[in-house]
């Protein structure tokens, strides 16, 4: 099954657009497990046992594993999400941009050492830094296209006076990803939450693809507008599904030994105001 089916397949059966992010930050632990790097697989690991039948994917920031010396626990917890979660895809956020052969030895970190079905890639140095992951048949590549920060007008929001229409950067992404590039059906697009007139742009570019949304929860995003901004589809399935990312506000939902349930409480509310914003 590749990663289109599985998120698909996900997507029915648990009923829902969730994705979690793991972004393990050991100073927000709760009590018990506060202040310790060495926890963070034991942490990440009963979010994870929480909310395994609420979510669409899961998506573990690498950044928060390597700035702690824990790759090795990040390995261990690919491991405990395939066994507690087989039919849940995982996304690493890891937002590669490099080419060549730098770019072959970051796919292989991603999809053979950690078994991600997934990674996000930066495709600012064009197709070349994008190639290398595609090789990887029934993987799939999310491209940064539309971020939520707002430094992202730095760039994605100037206009291409040397392409055909002067389109945004970001529409440029969103052209090629949907059609050029997109070679066997592997890619999706990042679009942040914050700006669901600019989702709703890129869902007309790029009708089918799935759209990887941080920033619902602790970012301020509109959980509703976002979903009725990007998804579509009829009856209920998905023809352009969405992957809505919700991060702190899961993952610290309770700072007590109580935050397994406080954030399978959160994952279940927001699973369900997702579920309740689709397009009719």
């Amino acid at each position: 099954m590749n990663f289109l089916d599985m998120l698909s397949a996900a997507e029915r059966q648990n009923g829902s657009l969730l994705c979690v992010g793991l972004d393990p930050e050991p100073t927000k632990f709760p009590a018990s497990l506060k202040g310790d790097a060495n926890k963070i697989y034991d942490f990440c690991a009963r979010i994870v046992d929480a909310t395994a039948d609420l979510v669409s994917s899961y998506k573990p920031q690498i950044a928060y594993f390597a700035a702690h010396r824990a790759e090795g626990q990040l390995e261990r917890l690919m491991e405990h999400m395939r066994r507690v979660a087989p039919h849940v895809p995982i996304i690493l956020d890891a937002k590669r941009g490099d080419i060549g052969s730098t770019a072959e030895q970051y796919a292989k970190e991603a999809f053979e050492r950690y078994g991600a079905d997934a990674v996000t890639l930066s495709p600012f140095m064009g197709w070349d830094s994008v190639a290398p992951y595609l090789k990887y048949h029934g993987k799939g590549a999310f491209l940064l296209c539309r971020t939520s920060n707002p430094g992202g007008d730095d760039l994605q929001n100037q206009r291409l006076a040397s392409v055909e229409g002067q389109p945004l950067l970001y529409e440029h992404v969103a052209r090629l990803a949907q059609g050029p590039w997109n070679l066997n059906g592997q890619l999706g697009l990042v679009v942040g939450a914050t700006y669901p007139a600019e989702i709703e742009r890129v869902r007309e570019l790029a009708p089918t693809l799935p759209l990887l949304i941080p920033g619902v929860g602790a970012q301020g995003g509109d959980a509703a507008a976002t979903v009725k901004a990007g998804w579509r589809g009829q009856d209920g399935v998905s023809t352009g599904t969405v992957i809505v990312n919700s991060s702190r506000a899961v993952l610290y939902a309770s700072s007590g030994d109580d935050f397994e349930a406080a954030a399978r409480r959160v994952a279940l509310q927001t699973r369900d105001q997702l579920q309740a914003s689709k397009p009719l």
